[in-house]
């Protein structure tokens, strides 16, 4: 009776150990893996804070010599277009040439499993990996929008302001303020220091508008006039 009683304890132990470790597993597995969101969210923060930085400084270096409002929306305008559409083919391009390199590495390795007579499972295994592939038109599409949102915000922040001084602040105030808030979005959405994500945006921004700015000036003083 010995010999069934601990056979039954030491097969009661094993299963509360399966069960415990797979526990542990699942939970393992629920847990989200924000590595994944670092191409996407990379994505959209960069559109997001090149359409601001872009627009603002453009709109900015524009300011430094033109006092017309039209002059500023205009530029920020057609910095918002432009912007859109080069980053829209930038992104496609880049994915489709992201997909023919991985699709080409595929091929390769199927052709290096099928030469060594390995046993594999490798188109469903390929279609699989392909289907995960990033989508160009998508991609294209996101970073447009992306940067068509962060263009707009110093559009629509200086578009009533008639003082041209005041204009020039207000566009540089709102570009900060989305700047913070990119950065913190950043921040939360990749579980990174909100603090520094914030600082390093805001500081890259305050450089370009003032650069801009700053060599605009320098030139529209040294005799170039638009």
């Amino acid at each position: 009776m010995a010999a069934p009683r601990a056979l039954e304890q030491t097969s009661s132990h094993n299963l509360e150990m399966t069960i415990h470790v797979n526990d542990t597993a699942e939970k393992i597995g629920d847990e989200f893996d924000y590595a994944q969101r670092a191409q996407w969210l990379r994505a959209a923060v960069l559109g997001a804070n090149d359409g601001l930085v872009s627009v603002a400084s453009l709109m900015m270096g524009v300011g430094a010599v033109k006092t017309d409002i039209k002059a500023m929306l205009l530029a920020g305008f057609a910095g918002l277009v432009a912007g859109a559409g080069s980053m829209a083919i930038g992104e496609f391009v880049s994915v489709c040439t992201q997909r023919d390199i991985e699709i080409a590495q595929m091929k390769r390795d199927q052709q290096k499993k099928i030469t060594s007579n390995e046993n594999h499972e490798e188109p469903d295994e390929n279609i699989q990996r392909e289907e995960a592939l990033p989508n160009p038109a998508q991609a294209a599409i996101a970073s447009a929008l992306a940067f068509s949102v962060g263009a707009v915000v110093p559009l629509l922040g200086s578009a009533f302001v008639r003082d041209h001084k005041v204009r020039l602040a207000v566009v540089a105030a709102v570009a900060s303020i989305a700047l913070v808030v990119f950065g913190v979005l950043g921040a939360l959405l990749g579980k990174t220091p909100i603090v520094k994500s914030s600082a390093r945006v805001l500081v890259g921004g305050w450089m370009a508008m003032a650069i801009t700015f700053g060599l605009t000036k320098l030139i529209g003083t040294g005799g170039l006039q638009m």
